[in-house]
Parts: C-alpha cells; structure tokens; sequence
C-alpha cells in the first residue's frame, strides 16, 4: 500500500489515492454514513427466530442479503438517508446473531469445522468454549495510518498455530489470562473507545472469529456510529463470511503464505490458499480492505511473490502493506533449528526484493526508506 505507517493520521488522508479505495471507511469514520451494522438494524426481517430451523433463517438471511446491498448501495451514493428508515423490530442483526448462535452448538465458524458444541463447553482447534476472553482494549497507535488510533480489542484463541507468533501469549499459552466479557459488556469497550476519539473498533487477537457469537451480538447493543474492522487471518468459514459481509466496513486481513506446504509446516493448517483466497475476494466485494503481508526470510519466492502477484490479478482495489516485521518468536525463538529457514530476521536485500515485486505487480504501496 502507499506505507503511510509513519506519516500521522490526518496527513495520510491528503493522499488521492486512499480516499479513493477506502472511501467507505472514510465515510463512516467521519461520521458522513452509518456503519454497515446501523444500516443492518434498520432491515426488519420476517421469521420466528425462535422457530425457524437453521435452513429457514439462512434463506430469509440471503433475502435481507439483498435488500442489504441495494440499500447500502443507495447510501454509498448519496441516494438515501438512514432516517428514510425505520429501526426494526426483528432486524437483520438479530437473524445473523441467531444463526451464529446455532452455529457454535456445532461450531463451524472457521474451515477447521470442528464441529464440537462449544456452548456446552467443547473446545476446538481454537481451543476456546463459549467464553469471549479480552486481554486488552486500548487506541492503537502502531497500526496503519488510516487507522489511527485503532480501537483495538484483542481477543484470546486462535484457529492458526504459527510457530512464531508475536502474540503467542494469548493466541496459544494463556488464552483464558484475560477477562471473559459477555455481548453487553463488549458493546460498552466499543463505545468507550470510540468516545474517546478511536476511529475504529479493530477486531484482533489473537483471532477474532471464534467470538464471532459474541461480536455480533455486542452490535445490537452499540449506540455509536463507529467503523468495524475485521483485523484476521482470514481462515474462516464460508458461513462466517456470510454473517460478516454486511457488518464489516473495512477488512485487515492477513495473506502470509503463497502455498499450502508452508502454510501447513509454519501455522498447521491445510487448504490454506483455497480459504484464504476465496475470503478475500468476498471481502473485497463487499467493503474497503488494506492486506498485510509479512514477509518471510527464505520466503520471497515461494509466498511473497505469489501472495502479491494474486493480489494484482484477483483484488486491485485493495491497499497491501508488505511487513517488514518479522522477528523469530515463540517456537522459532525456543527451537531454532527445527525452523532454520525462519530463525533470524529478513535481510534488507530481501525487504527490498518484495518491494520490488510490489513494484511489478502494479500495487499500491510506497516502500518506507
């Protein structure tokens, strides 16, 4: 992306170029348009959520799916106001939030589809229950610059077991270290940050999409306007996509592997490029998203290169940060010669040779010196 991780926030807006592709997030930002969510609030739905089977609430949820596009579409244009609507009794919200509610009693939410009832206490791969556990909530101030300050809420558990995860602590060892918080609560973090001047409320961990229950649910409590930001690693259900399309304003997501063998040997899941890749062209229809990229030491060829090569080809709209962050951590930082391809930090020829990529393939960004 254009690296405006240094420039302050209010200088990163001058720049054409990310008005343009984050046009949405802008809007909402500024208080100009709702957050998608709002809009949400404002569709009535007509089902007996308590008497609905699953497949009759997914039915009405692509029916309001729809009507969800052409009116957003309209307040994207300028064409409709939010108060040419009425708040619904049974929204739209409350159909996604049931329908995850169904869902974790055979819990698919990510494509691990472990399918274990998590509201009887069942752990899955994320090895969370029912239980949505915040270790911290703050304004973020290391983010990208149109993000700044972040309302960061970081989540326990993770549905990845990359070997050298910087947040390790809380993804993986002592996920159940922070405070456990129920929808009502989380919605109060949400309009506190946003009241003491956040301009987003970033979903993190960690990883968000096990407490996707949680975070939907917290939505019919927020009374702020305020952007949703999905911070994740993208590995998520083709249902979970669904129930967020509609709710996200802007999506930051993670693309780091640009092949299954390494994606399998480094984080320890399978198909990845298949889930990720599909995610991200559903997330790129439907709302504004800047990708991260790490890079990698000994990885520019066989994931850099394809990693920002898909990115030109499938969402050119999308702003990429290429990362140069990484550091050995966790089981690298314990165990470094099982991982002797990643146990030591880039090297600026390689920095340099995935800016160039960037370069070639056309992306937006601009190399920081």
């Amino acid at each position: 992306m254009w690296r405006i991780l240094r420039p302050d926030a209010i200088t990163v807006w001058k720049n054409p170029e990310v008005r343009r592709r984050l046009s949405w997030y802008y809007d909402v930002m500024t208080d100009k348009k709702p957050a998608k969510f709002i809009i949400c609030k404002h569709i009535s739905a007509d089902v007996n959520l308590k008497d609905a089977s699953l497949s009759e609430l997914w039915d009405e949820h692509k029916r309001l799916s729809e009507e969800f596009d052409r009116i957003w579409g309209r307040i994207k244009e300028g064409k409709m106001s939010l108060t040419e609507l009425k708040k619904a009794t049974v929204s739209f919200l409350d159909v996604k939030i049931e329908i995850a509610r169904r869902i974790i009693k055979r819990c698919e939410f990510c494509e691990h589809r472990c399918k274990v009832n998590r509201l009887k206490g069942e752990k899955g791969f994320c090895r969370l229950n029912s239980r949505t556990i915040v270790h911290s909530w703050f304004h973020h101030y290391g983010e990208e610059g149109p993000l700044v300050p972040s309302g960061t809420i970081f989540y326990g558990g993770c549905n990845l077991r990359c070997v050298f995860c910087q947040n390790y602590d809380i993804s993986q060892e002592n996920i159940y270290g922070g405070i456990e918080v129920n929808a009502r609560q989380l919605a109060i973090m949400q309009k506190e940050l946003r009241k003491e001047g956040a301009r987003n409320i970033n979903h993190v961990g960690g990883e968000p999409t096990p407490n996707l229950h949680t975070i939907l649910e917290s939505l019919s409590y927020l009374d702020v306007n305020v952007p949703q930001l999905w911070n994740s690693n993208m590995y998520c259900s083709t249902e979970t996509m669904s129930l967020l399309r509609e709710v996200i304003d802007i999506w930051l997501p993670d693309f780091k592997y640009g092949n299954d063998d390494c994606a399998f040997r480094l984080s320890g899941i399978r198909r990845y490029v298949e889930v990720v890749t599909r995610n991200l062209k559903i997330a790129a229809e439907s709302g504004d998203m800047i990708i991260r990229h790490l890079v990698l030491p000994n990885h520019i060829e066989c994931c850099t290169e394809p990693v920002l090569k898909w990115i030109s080809e499938n969402t050119p709209r999308a702003l990429v940060n290429i990362m140069e962050q990484y550091r050995p951590e966790y089981l690298v930082a314990r165990n470094p010669d099982k991982w002797p391809d990643i146990a030591r930090r880039l090297h600026r020829d390689e920095l340099y040779r995935a800016y160039e990529l960037g370069r070639k393939y056309k992306l937006c960004f601009e190399p920081v010196s």
